[in-house]
C-alpha cells in the first residue's frame, strides 16, 4: 500500500510547535497511509523548545512521525517590531528546501509526498510546495474569529485602500463580519497597528486565499458565527478539527534550574473542590516586579486560595523565554509567602493542562492564548482575561464580550514587541476581576462553560464534527496522489 507523506512546517515556537504535533498525532492515528515530516526551526534562544522536541521522540511513532531540527539561524536576538518572525521564517527557506530534497530523495517508491501545511506564519512556503508540484494547506493555530479579522483587513486594505494602522489608539469600533458584535480597534492586536509588521502580516491573509485548504484549531459548538462568515470572506475549505490539546501530562522536562514545584498537585488535593484560583501566563508570560507586587496585593485580599505561576521575565532589551525564580520571594511584598502560606502556593513553571484538569481549581487567571483558552474550556473552567501580547487581546474580547465564557481584568493591557509594557494593573482592578471569577458560583456564564466542555468533548468523538471534519480533511489530502 502507497502511503501518503506530509511535510509540516510550524511557526517557531512553543504554542505553535505543540499544538501542530498534536495534529500529526490525530493524523496518522486516524489513517494508516498517512506519514509526517515535522521542520522544526530554531529560535536562537528557546532551550525548553529543545528539550520538548528531545522528549516528544518517545511519544510519537517515529515510523509515521519524524522530526526534522533545522539548522539555527543567525538573527538578531533584541527585537524591535513585528517582523521579527517573517526575518526568522524567509531565513529558514533554504533549509526546508533542502530537507524536503533530502526527503524526497529518501522515501523511495512506496511514499509520495502529497503536501505541505504550513502554519499561517509560513505561508510564503507556499512557493516551495509549489516547486515540488505539491498543495498547500495552511494550519491555522488561534480562532475562527482571528482568521475571519485577518481575511476582512486585508480586504479593508485592499479593496478600500484603508490604512489599518491609523487605528493605533483609536476609540472606533469595528464591524467585523467574524463577531456578531463591534470590534473595539484597542483589541487589535499589535503587529496589525505598526507601520513595519503589518504589510508581511496581511500578506499571509492574501496568500491563504490561494491555497487548497485551512485546518483550524476550533470547533463548531465554539464558534458557530465565526465558522459560518469565512466563506463570505473568501477562505478556501476550512475544516475545524479541534480542540487539538496536549493533555497527556508534563510534556517537557524543565531545563533553567528553578523550582520544579513536584508537590503542585499533592497541594491541590488538600483543598476543597472549586476553591482554587490558578494565575498561569503562558510559555511567554511574566511581569516586572512592579506589577508582580498589585497582583500579590490583590491575592491577599481577596482572600481566596490560589495557585500562581511566576515566571522571571527575561532582561530588558532581550527576546527570550521566561524562567524560574530561584527565589521568588525577591519580587514578592515583604512578609507575602509567610502571610498567606496556609491558603497559596507561589510556584514557577505549571503543568497547566493536569492543572485545570483538577477538581480544586475555581478559575483561572490567563493572558488568553488559544490552545490555553481550548484547555480552560475543556476543563470547564471559567478564566479572566488578562492578555498579554500577540492576538490575546482579541481572543479575551471573544471570550468576555463575544461568547460570554470570561470576565475581565484588563482586555486592552499589551506589552509591545519587545515584552515590554507602562501599563500597571492595580490590585483593586484584579482583586475585582478575581472576586468575579470565584464568588459567581451558579452564574449563566459558569453554565455556559460547562455547556461548550462537553461539546468539545462530543466534536472529537466518533461521529462528532470534528471527527467528521478531519476525515474529510483527509480525503482531500488522499486525492492529491494519481
Amino acid at each position: 500500500m502507497n502511503s501518503a507523506e506530509l511535510v509540516f512546517v510550524p511557526a517557531p515556537g512553543m504554542g505553535h510547535l505543540l499544538s501542530m504535533v498534536e495534529m500529526a498525532k490525530l493524523l496518522v492515528d486516524r489513517d494508516p497511509r498517512l506519514s509526517i515530516t515535522i521542520l522544526i526551526m530554531k529560535l536562537p534562544f528557546d532551550s525548553e523548545l529543545d528539550s520538548y522536541t528531545s522528549t516528544l521522540a518517545t511519544s510519537v511513532d517515529a515510523a509515521r512521525i519524524r522530526l526534522v531540527h533545522l539548522p539555527c539561524v543567525n538573527t538578531d536576538t533584541k527585537i524591535s517590531s513585528g517582523a521579527c518572525l517573517n526575518r526568522l521564517v524567509e531565513s529558514n527557506k533554504p533549509h526546508i528546501k533542502r530537507a524536503v530534497d533530502d526527503l524526497a530523495d529518501s522515501i523511495g517508491s512506496t511514499r509520495q509526498l502529497v503536501a505541505f501545511v504550513m502554519d499561517v506564519f509560513c505561508t510564503t512556503m507556499i512557493d516551495l510546495a509549489d516547486e515540488f508540484g505539491v498543495p498547500s494547506y495552511v494550519f491555522f493555530t488561534s480562532s475562527a474569529a482571528f482568521l475571519g479579522l485577518m481575511l476582512h483587513l486585508q480586504s479593508l486594505q485592499e479593496e478600500q485602500h484603508v490604512d489599518i494602522t491609523e487605528y493605533k489608539d483609536s476609540a472606533a469600533e469595528l464591524d467585523v463580519p467574524s463577531f456578531a458584535n463591534p470590534l473595539p480597534a484597542k483589541v487589535l492586536p499589535s503587529v496589525v497597528l505598526t507601520k513595519e509588521s503589518v504589510q508581511p502580516f496581511l500578506e499571509h491573509a492574501k496568500r491563504i486565499r490561494a491555497i487548497k485548504g485551512i485546518i483550524i484549531n476550533t470547533f463548531d459548538g465554539l464558534e458557530p458565527h465565526a465558522l459560518g462568515s469565512l466563506a463570505g470572506l473568501g477562505a478556501p475549505t476550512v475544516y475545524p478539527v479541534g480542540p487539538i490539546l496536549n493533555l497527556k501530562g508534563e510534556s517537557k522536562k524543565k531545563v533553567d534550574g528553578g523550582c520544579r514545584g513536584d508537590d503542585i498537585m499533592e497541594w491541590l488535593d488538600e483543598q476543597l473542590p472549586s476553591s482554587v484560583v490558578f494565575l498561569c501566563f503562558g510559555s511567554g508570560g511574566s511581569f516586572r516586579e512592579n506589577q508582580v507586587k498589585e497582583i500579590a496585593r490583590a491575592l491577599e485580599r481577596s482572600g481566596h486560595r490560589f495557585l500562581w505561576s511566576l515566571r522571571r521575565p527575561p532582561p530588558k532589551g532581550k527576546f527570550d523565554v521566561p524562567r524560574d525564580y530561584v527565589d521568588p520571594a525577591e519580587v514578592l511584598p515583604e512578609g507575602f509567602l509567610d502571610r498567606t502560606v496556609g491558603i497559596g502556593k507561589v510556584i514557577g513553571w505549571a503543568p497547566q493542562a493536569a492543572v485545570l484538569a483538577h477538581p480544586a481549581i475555581g478559575g483561572f487567571v490567563s493572558h488568553c492564548g488559544w490552545n490555553s483558552t481550548l484547555e480552560s474550556i475543556w476543563f470547564g473552567v471559567v478564566v479572566a482575561a488578562w492578555p498579554l501580547y500577540a492576538e490575546q487581546q482579541f481572543n479575551a474580547f471573544e471570550l468576555v464580550v463575544e461568547l460570554g465564557l470570561a470576565v475581565e481584568i484588563k482586555m486592552d493591557y499589551r506589552k509591545d514587541f519587545g515584552m515590554e509594557t507602562d501599563i500597571v494593573v492595580a490590585a483593586e482592578e484584579i482583586e475585582g476581576g478575581i472576586r468575579k471569577l470565584m464568588e459567581e458560583i451558579d452564574s449563566e456564564r459558569r453554565k455556559k462553560v460547562k455547556e461548550v466542555s462537553e461539546k468539545s468533548r462530543k466534536a472529537l468523538a466518533e461521529g462528532g464534527s470534528s471527527y467528521m471534519s478531519l476525515g474529510h480533511l483527509i480525503e482531500d489530502i488522499l486525492s492529491n496522489m494519481p
